[in-house]
């Protein structure tokens, strides 16, 4: 039988050998030792190094996994966008130990509109100039939003080269960042640190980075969005409150608060007062705002106009580019908002919110808020007017109860008084007496004149929608009051209403309006009056200020349209110096 037979196991010696190695024999040989093959060793080695090298990369990975984590924790720690942006970038530069590192965010354009950069001492910024655009490899990831991963930019074939002073950078990684489905922005890093190149891992790792970074900037831009949306609402129940408070200009109030939360440099409110053809700068605030106030913009080829025909908001990315040259708030301007003041009852108007050029564009969340800020405005802006409306329904009633009253009473009485001093003067024997009685009906005539030219007035200014051309005329003189920061002395004499056909009115009332404006512009005066006659078949209009003179008049428009109306009807116009400085215009044309 063999071995396995008898369960015997052979040593492979002989017996004897066996035998006299039995335990306890000290006097045996002792037994040889164990020794594993060359073969063997080398394997065995080979494992164990490979288990340290799997062990080390266990530790790496998760020592990167804990730093994506801390990443991620830090990123979504804050809620402001400025702070979450930069911190997106310095800790992805971290995480894949990157010497520099930038976030760009993308405009509606495709180009960057802003871009975040860590890693560059300022001084050296400064040297560099003018931050990137989105061209070269940039562009590429822009144009391309994939995971873009060189060893050298410069073999790339969009590579564009870098800018005088700029430091030199090989190993790039960019990866898109998206917030929810549309692509917010691209992150850069390059250079990584001892020559390295950036890995399939460092790849991953940023991606998931830029998951978390996109779910961080929704956060924000929400929380962002809600702080400015609350900012609006506070101003818009102010300026309400300020409105039906009867607060004093409550049009430079809007203006100032809407630039202030629009983070705008000029602001306007353009008005009309109705189906005009052009609008005017009411009301300005910030750059060049004494020079926008009071201007004229026509409804044809402005930005202006477009809003108001329209009834709907416009956003422009570079005002200086699109406007025209009727669009005075556009000059030197980049993004620009126009908002309509839409209300049943407020003048065609528009809120005009401008950047300068370069500054970061409005977005389309900028356009809804200052649309709905837009919208409380006009009802701020009926509810003075309706008040306004009021206080001149109180003034016209007074006026024709002291315009009754003086027909009424007064004036009989001085008629009374005139008529029994003139029968004094004819009885009276002594010349010297009777002349001096004369005098004094002269005056007394003079005064009843000068009454009766009162009551023609309070009682054709009874309203100002009226559509005699006393109420036209008036209103007129009310819409430029505000211009001086006072109101005009208005003065009537004869049968205006009456003896002045529709083409003659029209005329009238444009004088007047440019007598006014020039006056406004120009002269500087305390006191401005305006006479309007119908005398001897004549219709003619005086406006006298006693403001800084004449000046130079060959350049001034206005004045030779005055002229060309007056030469129309065969009339005269005259421009002189006032009877107490200033100026005196005076224009005459004969009644059909």
């Amino acid at each position: 039988m063999d071995d396995q037979e008898t369960g015997k196991i052979s040593t492979g010696v002989p017996d004897s050998a066996a035998s006299a190695s039995l335990p306890g024999d000290f006097s045996a040989e002792p037994m040889r030792e164990m020794a594993f093959p060359a073969v063997a060793r080398l394997e065995l080695d080979e494992l164990l190094a490979q288990l340290v090298d799997r062990a080390q990369d266990v530790i790496e990975t998760q020592s990167r996994l804990r730093g994506l984590l801390r990443a991620t924790r830090t990123v979504i720690a804050d809620l402001s966008l400025e702070v979450v942006l930069r911190r997106i970038v310095e800790e992805a530069c971290q995480l894949v130990d990157a010497r520099y590192g930038a976030l760009g965010v993308i405009a509606r354009e495709g180009h960057l509109e802003q871009f975040i950069h860590v890693g560059m001492e300022p001084s050296l910024v400064e040297k560099i100039g003018q931050l990137p655009r989105g061209q070269g490899v940039l562009g590429l990831l822009t144009a391309q939003p994939q995971p873009l991963r060189l060893n050298d930019i410069a073999t790339n074939p969009r590579a564009v080269g870098f800018p005088a002073n700029h430091p030199p950078m090989q190993t790039f990684l960019g990866v898109p960042i998206r917030v929810r489905s549309e692509v917010f922005g691209n992150l850069y890093l390059t250079e990584k640190r001892n020559g390295r190149t950036f890995t399939a891992e460092d790849e991953e790792l940023v991606l998931a980075l830029a998951a978390s970074a996109g779910i961080a900037i929704d956060n924000a831009r929400l929380f962002d969005q809600a702080q400015r949306r609350q900012r609006w609402l506070q101003a818009s129940a102010d300026i309400t409150r300020h409105v039906l408070g009867d607060g004093e200009r409550p049009l430079n109030m809007i203006v100032s608060r809407a630039r202030e939360l629009a983070g705008a440099d000029v602001a306007a409110i353009l008005l009309s007062g109705g189906p005009s053809s052009h609008l005017t700068v009411e009301v300005a605030d910030g750059d060049d705002a004494g020079v926008l106030q009071g201007r004229i913009i026509p409804m044809d080829g402005s930005l202006g106009g477009k809003a108001v025909r329209t009834c709907a908001p416009l956003l422009v990315s570079d005002a200086a580019a699109e406007a025209s040259g009727n669009d005075p708030y556009a000059h030197g301007i980049g993004p620009l908002m126009i908002v309509p003041l839409a209300g049943s009852q407020v003048a065609n108007g528009a809120v005009v919110l401008g950047r300068r050029h370069g500054a970061t564009p409005f977005t389309d969340s900028d356009l809804d808020m200052a649309a709905a800020f837009a919208g409380h405005v006009a009802t701020a802006l009926e509810i003075t007017q309706a008040r306004a409306a009021r206080e001149r329904i109180v003034v016209l009633e007074d006026r024709d109860r002291i315009a009754r009253d003086l027909h009424d009473h007064v004036m009989q009485r001085l008629y009374a008084v005139a008529l029994g001093m003139q029968g004094l003067a004819a009885a009276e024997e002594r010349p010297g007496q009777a002349r001096r009685m004369a005098t004094y009906v002269e005056d007394l005539d003079v005064t009843i004149r000068e009454i009766r030219s009162t009551v023609f007035e309070l009682r054709g200014r009874r309203t100002t929608a009226g559509s005699g051309l006393r109420a036209r005329v008036a209103s007129v003189v009310d819409a430029v009051s505000d211009a001086f920061g006072f109101a005009p002395y208005l003065r009537f004499e004869g049968p205006l209403d009456t003896a002045v056909d529709a083409a003659a009115g029209e005329h009238l009332l444009a004088v007047v309006r440019e007598g006014l404006s020039n006056a406004a512009r120009h002269a500087r005066a305390s006191s401005v009056e305006v006479i309007v006659r119908v005398t001897g078949g004549q219709l003619s209009a005086d406006v006298i200020d006693n403001g800084v003179g004449i000046g130079n008049t060959e350049r001034r428009s206005g004045l030779a349209n005055i002229r060309s109306r007056a030469e129309d009807l065969g009339g005269t116009f005259d421009l002189s110096a006032g009877p107490e400085g200033g100026t005196h215009l005076c224009w005459s044309v004969p009644l059909a």
